[in-house]
């Protein structure tokens, strides 16, 4: 895996050639115990590195498009899994928790519900107010530069500005890190406002 901006910060990443940008998971490195977020299939390589950075103890799904291999590190690990509470009843993997807007899963972790993506109530979450890790909604399909999801997989457009909006209001925000495309290491805020002057 590699290591980002933080010590406490890893990722691994599957190109997508349909796309032509890399999909990634997050694994924060955490004392009471590991949190992966959307996790795509690891090499070998990063399974052993997952086992000495001490394993997951949790495993957090922004939305049902990035279950990804979820269900065979859940097994593997014997992670807790948290899912959307909005897509409770049809999810594709089974949960021990689910998770909304508001909710404080553990300390410094926040959670909100992103509106009119292409699932209901697609989590993005928010580490210690500086860092958002976020799922399909917002993305980054070129270097340096965030984008929206395409509006012909919106489900409401309208929902879906509002929503980015609200993370481009958070001042804090130094990093995006995007579940799909390049990451954004500085100025997230900015990026994020950016977004949003482009609509």
């Amino acid at each position: 895996m590699k290591q980002l901006h933080r010590k406490d910060l890893f990722s691994w990443s599957v190109f997508n050639e349909e796309r032509n940008i890399d999909f990634h998971g997050t694994l924060w490195v955490r004392e009471s115990g590991n949190v992966m977020i959307d996790p795509m299939p690891m090499s070998e390589h990063d399974r052993n590195h997952l086992e000495k950075l001490g394993g997951a103890a949790h495993l957090l799904i922004t939305n049902s498009d990035h279950v990804r291999d979820s269900q065979n590190l859940v097994e593997s690990t014997g992670a807790q899994c948290w899912g959307p509470v909005a897509e409770k009843g049809s999810f594709p993997v089974s949960c021990d928790e689910w998770l909304g807007e508001g909710d404080q899963p553990l300390p410094g972790l926040r959670v909100f519900a992103m509106d009119g993506s292409k699932t209901p109530g697609e989590l993005a979450f928010l580490l210690e107010n500086t860092t958002l890790i976020t799922g399909d909604l917002i993305r980054a399909h070129e270097g340096g530069r965030l984008c929206m999801l395409p509006e012909a997989k919106l489900q409401d457009r309208h929902a879906a500005i509002t929503s980015v909006k609200r993370m481009a209001s958070l001042k804090d925000i130094e990093t995006v890190l995007p579940g799909d495309g390049w990451p954004v290491f500085s100025k997230g805020a900015e990026a994020l406002k950016q977004i949003v002057d482009r609509l």
